[in-house]
């Protein structure tokens, strides 16, 4: 089973929510991975404190021309739907940090001038946290585009026990590259105006995606009811609703799991699991 938790904003909870989820599969005795696909900013590690066995760099290709042999025909550049290669006179421009690694110009170079060469752009980190398998991945500063990284902790999932996928928060292609090939989508929210209003757009990408999911709302007794409302006329079922509690976020701010912390949030959890067994057993 591979659970997705996703948010359409930052900052509601979602690696949190993704973390005791995660070990509260292992404390059942399951097998369960814990898989941080927010590459730009993983830190699901606060958390867990994994100890890390394995590190492997993730590599793009980007083109590299021969200007001794290019004849500056500018096919390379026509080809090319982000225009990472542009020939411009007796000059052949390149942006490596909008190539797709996609071939293209390489494929139609008719004279052979170019070729694809190795680019680093992050990391995979691999290991364990009592009972859970820890991956990670971490795109390096500066670079423009975690899809490739992200589509590379992905080949990290097995097929056996439960996934736990820390999404990205929003809509964009990291995303959706995230979630792909998911059981179950959780929709962690607050209720906010902005809450709901990101809660919109996330529903609307996981619709057209065809997934099925749920919502956690996050400090639910906080705000207004509007969660509440958009969730029953959309006909959308509420996992779980957690409260804003100070001890938590104390917790938290020691790098400390409340399900781990608290009897009485080691119970909610055990809850939320249990939600999700019937979800997916639908």
């Amino acid at each position: 089973m591979i659970i997705a938790v996703a948010s359409g904003k930052g900052g509601t909870g979602k690696t949190t929510i993704a973390a005791n989820l995660a070990v509260t599969f292992a404390s059942r005795r399951e097998r369960v991975a814990y898989v941080d696909c927010d590459v730009e900013e993983p830190n699901g590690h606060i958390f867990l404190k994994p100890e890390i066995e394995n590190a492997e760099a993730v590599k793009v290709y980007v083109p590299e021309v021969d200007l001794d042999v290019c004849d500056f025909c500018g096919k390379c550049g026509e080809i090319c739907a982000y225009s990472a290669i542009v020939v411009v006179g007796s000059k052949v421009l390149k942006f490596p940090d909008l190539c797709h690694s996609c071939g293209g110009c390489a494929r139609v170079c008719p004279v052979g001038a170019v070729s694809e060469i190795p680019q680093a752009v992050g990391v995979i980190e691999e290991g364990k946290s009592d009972g859970v398998r820890f991956v990670q991945g971490r795109l390096d500063v500066g670079r423009a585009m975690p899809t490739p990284v992200t589509r590379e902790v992905k080949k990290r999932i097995t097929d056996d026990g439960i996934t736990v996928i820390d999404v990205p928060p929003g809509t964009s292609c990291p995303v959706i590259e995230a979630v792909k090939g998911s059981d179950y989508v959780i929709l962690v929210t607050e209720p906010t105006p902005f809450g709901l209003h990101d809660l919109r757009l996330a529903v609307g990408m996981i619709r057209e995606i065809g997934l099925p999911f749920g919502v956690v709302i996050n400090r639910a007794d906080v705000g207004d009811d509007g969660i509440l409302r958009f969730c029953e006329d959309e006909g959308i079922r509420v996992l779980a609703e957690i409260p804003n509690d100070r001890r938590v976020a104390e917790a938290y701010s020691r790098g400390e799991l409340a399900s781990r912390v608290y009897p009485e949030y080691a119970e909610t959890y055990d809850a939320l699991r249990e939600r999700l067994i019937e979800e997916t057993a639908k």
